[in-house]
């Protein structure tokens, strides 16, 4: 997904940072050697909101999804206008494995839970990042919480899980809140500039070797650059098998071989 206007680089931009974070902000889904569809949307614009500068006008957007050799579309694109949020745009990029309900879950309900939990988007004309940061770490944690109660109430099992990419936007201040292994991208002067860390359990860099700290003290284990030997992202919403269903992941373990029930004890 690609948020673009010709005037952003002469508006002075600040960026936070308030994620605990798919694809892309530049597009959305992995590019599989196989690629089966494609979708494009053409580009809309989104009017700007209040602000000192009227440099800015509008911020035309546009998205494209690649769903690879998979079965089904596991990913999706969201985006709301500033009319909702004082004055800020909302934005979305979900990256979704193991099947679509997750992203279904954060497609209809993740911009209801920020906006509810930034007061509309007042806390965001505070431009205080604590705050801000609170809010949609309570935000995202209520979503997650709600989205694994959904889950278990399906009637087959469902392992589905999914990393978010999300951003506030006006013309003149651009918060972004990420969960896992995606990506978001600003350009200034004409040069890419990364404003997320990959939240993965392999690597060397500080983010990584946090997470690996983090995953083991709370009984975890990383096998082959894997959380478990099963998944290469460290942080997600959904996968409900590490959360609320831990001891059956751990017995079907067992009998599938994957590890001994002295390993688990």
């Amino acid at each position: 997904m690609a948020l673009l206007s010709p005037r952003v680089p002469r508006l002075p931009l600040a960026a936070h940072s308030a994620g605990a974070g798919v694809g892309s902000l530049l597009c959305c889904g992995r590019v599989a050697a196989s690629a089966a569809r494609c979708q494009v949307t053409a580009s809309g614009s989104v009017a700007a909101g209040s602000s000192s500068s009227s440099e800015l006008e509008a911020i035309r957007w546009g998205s494209a999804k690649l769903q690879g050799a998979r079965e089904e579309m596991e990913d999706e694109v969201v985006l709301r206008p500033d009319s909702l949020l004082h004055g800020f745009s909302f934005a979305a990029v979900l990256d979704g494995h193991a099947g679509f309900s997750t992203v279904q879950f954060l497609r209809d309900e993740l911009f209801k839970e920020c906006a509810a939990a930034l007061d509309g988007g007042a806390v965001l004309n505070t431009k205080n990042l604590e705050a801000i940061t609170d809010s949609i770490r309570r935000a995202f944690a209520t979503m997650d919480a709600n989205l694994s109660t959904w889950l278990q109430q399906m009637d087959k099992e469902d392992d589905s899980g999914a990393t978010a990419t999300a951003l506030f936007l006006r013309n003149d201040v651009l918060v972004v809140s990420h969960i896992g292994d995606s990506c978001l991208v600003i350009s200034r002067g004409g040069r890419p500039q990364s404003l997320t860390n990959f939240h993965r359990p392999y690597g060397n860099n500080k983010t990584s070797l946090e997470e690996v700290k983090r995953i083991r003290a709370a009984g975890g284990w990383i096998r082959d650059g894997r959380v478990c030997g099963d998944i290469s992202v460290s942080r997600a919403f959904g996968d409900i098998r590490f959360k609320t269903r831990k001891n059956e992941m751990l017995v079907k373990g067992v009998k599938e071989g994957r590890w001994t029930e002295k390993f688990v004890s």
